[in-house]
């Protein structure tokens, strides 16, 4: 059996991804690591080498826990994920947004990438090819309206932005974040251009870079 560790900075982003492995790759086995204080002091500090060796101390307990391969779930940690990567390098080490960034990238050339994680919106832009553009939006509030159990208003947040961002000419609306990939019915309803969510994609790129090693 494989197994799959997913590291998780928001408590939000463990549903999702649990479900869309249940979907599409049920008989993977899957070892879930949560350290929400990850986000929380990202919130007030920066990816410095502190933040890079405590993704390291994760990374190292699910490698010795028999992991065959890591997926992280929160898109603020691009540079801590990557020297993950260089360590573990026989193992697939993925960032969140490495497979949906690829077919934005194929679907559109003006990206709107909404998030409800202001971080995330400091760090993933710079990861996207220099043949698209890519334009912002920060959900504001929706992140607070999950964390209080409101998820109907965080959608309704998170498709305004999209809203926004299509209003302003994007042709590809890209939900940054897994505890956002819920919206993706509605935002999909809001904005009549493609929508899409890191969750489905990153589970397919997973299997796919499994399959062939």
């Amino acid at each position: 059996m494989t197994r799959i560790a997913l590291i998780h900075a928001l408590a939000q982003s463990v549903a999702p991804i649990n479900q869309a492995f249940s979907r599409l790759w049920p008989q993977a086995v899957l070892m879930n690591l949560l350290d929400d204080s990850l986000s929380a002091d990202l919130s007030k500090g920066s990816l410095d080498e502190r933040m890079n060796e405590r993704f390291l101390t994760l990374s190292d307990y699910a490698v010795g826990c028999g992991a065959q391969a890591i997926l992280f779930t929160c898109s603020a940690f691009g540079p801590c994920i990557e020297a993950v990567a260089r360590k573990h390098s026989t193992i697939p080490v993925l960032k969140p947004n490495e497979a949906m960034i690829g077919l934005a990238a194929k679907a559109g050339k003006r990206i709107g990438l909404v998030a409800t994680f202001a971080p995330t919106l400091a760090s993933m832009p710079a990861e996207f090819p220099g043949s698209v553009q890519v334009d912002t939006e920060l959900a504001e509030g929706a992140l607070a309206a999950l964390n209080a159990g409101d998820a109907a208003g965080h959608d309704e947040l998170a498709a305004a932005a999209a809203k926004r961002l299509h209003a302003r000419g994007c042709d590809v609306i890209a939900l940054a974040q897994f505890s956002l990939a819920r919206a993706a019915p509605l935002v999909a309803q809001r904005v009549p251009v493609p929508v899409l969510t890191t969750v489905d994609s990153s589970v397919e790129l997973l299997r796919t870079q499994l399959d062939a090693a």
